[in-house]
């Protein structure tokens, strides 16, 4: 049997020094007004293994409320327990302005850089990623800009999101500081990283890879659909649901798990990101480590999202 067993324990993310867990929590959905709830999901979150925390400046609007909310909320459960930042490894995001749509020009990256910074209460930033490419900023002015807030200890490391491998080529080749991790959409339904480039230039570059909405925008799950976003069952997401569900019962876990463990047995060393609220199944999350893939298995859920054989 050539079944690929995953391992729970930290590992650094990609050259940097800071160590992560395999898996990271998201907080797109991370809102309210209630900080021993939030205060509750923070500790559920590191309960089942996870220290990887990632938000953004932009996370709020699309929760009907205001811009930086989710920052907000998280730097009042460091407020209320400051012990909690210390397990953390903090990551956020920013360079999309409300109506614009995206800003890197060096002053804007200034400025929600040290407005994130307010809002969670915090130093420093382990992780900022870019959170959409500007296209209409140099990539030099870009890194310029973020080598002196890394310099200045505002920011520990860099990385990207939802930038092509090209993009983030760019970037690299005028960062001092090095791009230290990549975040595009990857799960069995999203797949284009295996062929984009995506993931061969992570693991050429020692570069971490975060997958967001890796439950496929909650088609994968049996719950936490991304709301408005329901796309309703056709053969293909029908296929990878059976194919992931037979692996699952396999191992007594379900199909969220399982679909955890396909990601996280790439190469590239994936973190899956669990976007949750629900502090059970943040809890459950930790199952994907009891699945093993054989490479016939992996393949099998592939070629289910892909509708067609491999060549």
């Amino acid at each position: 049997m050539d079944e690929i067993a995953l391992s729970p324990e930290p590992r650094p993310l990609g050259k940097s020094a800071l160590q992560v867990s395999p898996m990271a929590w998201g907080m797109w959905r991370f809102g309210g007004d209630d900080v021993k709830a939030a205060r509750g999901l923070v500790e559920a979150a590191l309960a089942a293994g996870i220290n990887f925390f990632d938000t953004a400046d932009i996370y709020g609007p699309d929760n009907g409320e205001a811009f930086g909310a989710s920052e907000l909320l998280l730097g009042k459960v460091f407020g209320e327990a400051p012990d909690l930042r210390d397990q953390i490894v903090l990551a956020s995001k920013g360079g999309i302005r409300m109506g614009v749509p995206y800003d890197s020009s060096p002053a804007y990256l200034r400025f929600a850089v040290e407005a994130s910074l307010t809002r969670l209460g915090v130093e420093r930033l382990d992780l900022w990623q870019i959170h959409r490419p500007d296209m209409l900023t140099h990539p030099a002015d870009v890194a310029a800009t973020l080598d002196a807030l890394v310099a200045e200890g505002k920011i520990a490391a860099i990385g990207v999101s939802n930038h092509t491998p090209a993009q983030t080529g760019a970037l690299a080749k005028h960062l001092k500081s090095g791009v230290i991790s990549t975040q595009p959409e990857f799960s069995p339904l999203a797949t284009a990283p295996l062929f984009d480039g995506t993931l061969d230039r992570a693991m050429k570059h020692n570069v971490a890879v975060m997958a967001w909405s890796p439950l496929g925008q909650g088609r994968l799950g049996d719950g936490d659909p991304r709301p408005g976003r329901r796309v309703a069952e056709d053969a293909r997401i029908a296929a990878v649901k059976a194919a992931l569900m037979a692996q699952g019962q396999k191992y007594g876990v379900g199909i969220a798990a399982a679909a955890y463990a396909w990601i996280m047995t790439h190469p590239a060393g994936i973190i899956p990101i669990v976007g949750s609220q629900n502090p059970a199944r943040i809890a459950e999350s930790a199952d994907a480590f009891k699945v093993r893939f054989t490479r016939a298995e992996w393949y099998g859920v592939l070629t289910a999202s892909l509708g067609e054989n491999l060549p």
